[in-house]
């Protein structure tokens, strides 16, 4: 029998099948905490920096203090990749608002509750980097900046769920959101791209879109190759009649599109701009210079 992921729950490290948080967690009975999900290649744990630095901003917004340092929540990623022998892993990291009772007040929340989980993840068939995806325009509006806007990482993510559902219906790999004004704003757990007359554009995070990690390491290596990347507005038409269109992500990575509603992306193929970032971001990710090594 393989050995058991251990988990990190506030200061202690539990056998999977015992990791758990008590049912009265206003994680679980509100989304009410923040999370990050990280990556770690060939034993250096990608931008973990600003991974912790973007969880401290999303639990500054909703005004949950997490109760240690930068620096000690660095050190507990690394010390719970160190106990499962992991050099390739995904995070899970979570602060929930902790242990409250029924009611919404956050105040009657103690201490908040921090969680650690390195383990792998698959979003996509082993093709799809090769292939291209498919993907739609869902009818579920990305939430809107003044309200539970995704550019906090919290753990209400109903509204991706909503939008993922709609993809599995009808068949398609991933949902595409617009915002309230029908602007295209994100996957339904990924930024998105497009490329048109060679220049690569992104949705601004005005239309509730995550300032993503990944997003932004793919903008910097696409400037140092030479490229224009330019923040604006995007229309379904713009999406539609893109050379290219690629997701990214932690977890994704970069991912091409070959399909919108059934409407074919360029000549159906992943395009020549989107191979050569998907192979220059594979190099990236293990240069010790983007990230803390596990082990030192």
């Amino acid at each position: 029998m393989d050995k058991e992921l251990l988990i990190y729950i506030d200061g202690e490290y539990y056998p999977k099948s015992q990791a758990k948080i008590s049912v009265y967690d206003h994680g679980l009975l509100y989304g009410d905490g923040v999370f990050e999900g990280i990556r770690a290649y060939n034993g250096v744990v990608f931008k973990l920096k600003e991974h912790i630095d973007r969880l401290y901003r999303s639990a500054h917004a909703i005004m949950l203090q997490i109760p240690v340092s930068k620096e000690e929540m660095i050190k507990i990623v690394l010390e719970t990749l160190r106990k499962n022998q992991l050099k390739d892993a995904y995070i899970r990291l979570v602060v929930t608002r902790g242990v409250g009772d029924l009611g919404l007040d956050p105040r009657k929340c103690q201490k908040p509750t921090i969680i650690v989980i390195a383990d792998t993840i698959a979003l996509h068939k082993s093709e799809a980097k090769e292939k291209g995806i498919t993907a739609m325009l869902t009818w579920v509006k990305r939430d809107p900046v003044d309200a539970t806007t995704h550019e906090i990482k919290s753990l209400n993510y109903l509204n991706s769920i909503l939008a993922k559902i709609e993809a599995n219906i009808y068949g398609v790999d991933e949902a595409i959101c617009l915002d309230k004004n029908g602007y295209v704003c994100e996957g339904a757990a990924e930024n998105i791209f497009i490329v048109k007359n060679g220049r690569i554009y992104t949705p601004p995070s005005s239309t509730g879109a995550l300032p993503g990690i990944t997003a932004e390491a793919v903008k910097e290596l696409a400037r140092s190759l030479g490229y224009e990347v330019i923040e604006k507005n995007i229309t379904p038409y713009e999406l539609f009649t893109a050379d290219e269109v690629f997701f990214t992500g932690t977890a994704a990575e970069i991912v091409p599109v070959r399909e919108i509603n059934k409407r074919q992306i360029g000549d159906g193929k992943p395009g020549p701009i989107t191979r050569r970032l998907m192979e220059e971001f594979s190099k990236l990710v293990q240069d010790p210079k983007h990230g803390v090594p596990i082990y030192q």
